[in-house]
């Protein structure tokens, strides 16, 4: 019995490949056409076989009339697609970026970097991913979907970036033009188009290996699809001759065409047959449940996938070798603190309301869209938001965060939070410090004033962010430290605070004196809890009692035993007691102006000896007092 070869779209090539965004015109197959005969023509000036920085930002603003930030946008993505990336490699590059003192500079360091030239035009041909399609629009088939039930499959506008089935769907209907792209010029008809004598070089199958790999009966060895087809046994199929070492175009798509297959590895897999987690609990009142599945790794060369979806009025904090290197996707998550602490490979978040999400250092990227009312808390290589409203970022990144259509108040505000791990896991994904553009935007879908879009969060609103879990490791502050403004308002804040404290020590209140003016202070702050809503926040960091349903498996925060040492964020043992320390102060040092409290709070686990449970969730004044 002859064996079975299975290929499928590399989940990678298109999901982190394709910008969530309809391609400029210019990108259309017929200009990547004239580019590739274009590239051919001039290998000697090096634009073939590998494409420099300089002659690519030559064509695209020259002949593709492209910005120059949109260029490098594209150049720099793909470069760092392939190879599989080198973290130490990535960390050289960043620093060599950061000592450049000019803007010619950074372009004479940009240009010592290049790329396979028709893999490159592959990627820039895969942007059409996301075109939007008169035909299909008319049909009825890109109009909004019936919802489904349970997790997210083909809902109601999901991104093609990540269904494997659109995937699938769009290498079957474009193989043929991707061929015709890759292939040399004199193989092409008057038409431009192959013809039945038409033949594909080796290097061109080895190009289309950026989108395409598989294996051989059902094996859980995945192989690139360039050594699938050099296979002895494919060789009468696919029309591959030793003696030219080329294929047949005619076989060779016929051969494609009937092996492609959805990627068992991909998210519908991990919807069908992943793992469950139960990282979150069900509601009182929620029909719905939440749902946590990941498909496990049992393929080293895939990256796992782990999707979230309806976590609604929770915590929920994880550090686990099961996010290392995964590809997240979290989706209808409502009025939620979600703290994923690990490495990443990429996040999604979709749909999500009235959510604080903290995420651990992410390779390649974040994509926000059509979220409302968010702060999402990261470092990465890239961000990029689409359809969002009053949303804030506090982020750390080497590139430009990208702003897509449909956007309305958006803030963004440096990276204010640590926790001990932080670093060694920016390390393994091969992010730094420098350079940091998170105040510098692109926006790639105008559609009004710049300010009516995005701001920069203004000093005197901006507060760090302390992660109140435990966690071995050895960083202590946030990475880089913060701009000089940002900074000087935190220690004006905190120079008042110590006013403050130092005029309530100077009271000399008796006894009874401290003691109302302490019911006072915590009646207030028992407020101020409930009327922003952190009063939900503080409790959902309290773990379940032992031996409750919630103990036995469904856990807000992470379990006590540990996975694996190290893996696991430990939770507050209970029973829980936390002291609250205030990080702000009244607006004028008077006693009365107590109910203008607006700041965020930090909290700790308590003292042992001390009797504040969590359910009071009063601040411990006993040290301002004394």
């Amino acid at each position: 019995m002859a064996a079975a070869v299975s290929l499928w779209p590399r989940t990678e090539a298109l999901l982190l490949g394709a910008l969530p965004v309809p391609p400029p015109s210019r990108l259309g197959p017929r200009y990547l056409r004239k580019m590739a005969a274009y590239a051919r023509e001039r290998a000697a000036d090096g634009c073939y076989p590998r494409l420099s920085w300089p002659r690519w930002r030559h064509i695209a603003c020259g002949k593709l009339q492209l910005g120059r930030g949109l260029a490098w946008l594209y150049f720099e993505r793909f470069h760092d697609l392939l190879p599989p990336p080198d973290p130490p490699r990535r960390l050289q590059r960043a620093e060599a970026e950061a000592a450049c003192g000019s803007a010619e500079e950074l372009e004479l360091e940009r240009g010592k970097l290049s790329v396979d030239t028709l893999r490159f035009l592959l990627f820039l041909y895969v942007q059409q991913l996301n075109r939007a399609s008169l035909r299909t629009s008319l049909i009825g088939e890109e109009w909004p979907r019936a919802r489904a039930a349970g997790l997210p499959g083909r809902a109601a506008g999901q991104s093609k970036n990540w269904n494997d089935q659109d995937h699938l769907a769009f290498v079957l209907m474009h193989l043929s033009d991707m061929l015709e792209l890759l292939m040399e010029p004199e193989q092409l008809g008057a038409s431009s188009h192959a013809t039945h004598n038409s033949l594909v070089s080796y290097e061109a199958i080895c190009a289309l290996s950026f989108l395409i790999e598989g294996t051989v009966n059902n094996s859980r060895t995945i192989h690139p699809l360039h050594e699938l087809a050099l296979w002895q046994p494919c060789h009468g199929k696919n029309g591959y001759s030793k003696t030219s070492k080329t294929f047949s175009f005619l076989k060779l798509e016929s051969w494609l065409r009937s092996c492609l297959i959805i990627n068992p590895f991909g998210m519908t897999a991990c919807l069908r047959s992943g793992k469950k987690l139960a990282w979150a609990q069900q509601v009182e009142g929620m029909t719905r449940r939440a749902k946590i599945a990941c498909n496990t790794r049992v393929v080293p060369e895939v990256s796992p996938m782990v999707i979230m979806s309806q976590v609604y009025k929770q915590t929920l904090a994880k550090s686990s070798d099961t996010l290392v290197g995964a590809h997240v996707r979290i989706h209808r998550c409502n009025d939620s603190f979600i703290y994923l602490l690990s490495p990443l490979c990429s996040v999604t978040i979709e749909k999500c309301r009235n959510s604080t999400f903290v995420l651990g250092p992410v390779e390649a990227s974040v994509h926000v869209h059509s979220c409302d009312h968010i702060k999402v808390i990261t470092v990465c290589h890239c961000l990029s938001l689409s359809s969002t409203t009053d949303c804030t970022f506090h982020i750390l990144t080497p590139t430009q965060p990208l702003i897509l259509a449909g956007n309305q108040a958006v803030s963004f505000a440096p990276f204010h939070t640590h926790y001990p791990m932080l670093e060694d896991h920016m390390a393994q994904v091969g992010l730094a410090t420098v350079p940091n553009y998170w105040d510098s935007p692109m926006l790639l879908c105008k559609e009004g004033s710049d300010s009516s879009i995005f701001r920069l969060l203004p000093p005197m609103d901006f507060y760090t962010f302390v992660i109140p879990f435990e966690m071995e490791g050895d960083t202590t502050e946030t990475p880089g430290g913060l701009p000089h403004a940002y900074q000087k308002a935190l220690s004006q804040r905190e120079q008042k605070v110590q006013i403050w404290q130092k005029m309530v020590k100077e009271a000399c209140l008796t006894k009874d004196q401290r003691k109302q003016f302490q019911m006072l202070v915590e009646s207030k702050f028992y407020e101020w809890l409930i009327q922003t809503g952190n009063h939900q926040q503080l409790d959902s960091l309290v773990p379940p009692a032992v031996g409750s349903k919630q103990a036995a498996g469904l856990h807000r925060v992470p379990l006590h035993q540990k996975e694996r040492k190290g893996t696991v964020v430990p939770v507050l043992s209970p029973p829980a007691r936390f002291t609250f320390t205030l990080l702000s102060y009244p607006p004028s040092c008077q006693l009365s102006a107590w109910n203008n409290l607006s700041s965020s709070i930090c909290w700790f686990p308590a003292h042992p000896r001390s009797d504040c449970s969590a359910s009071i969730l009063v601040p411990q004044m006993q040290s301002y007092l004394s």
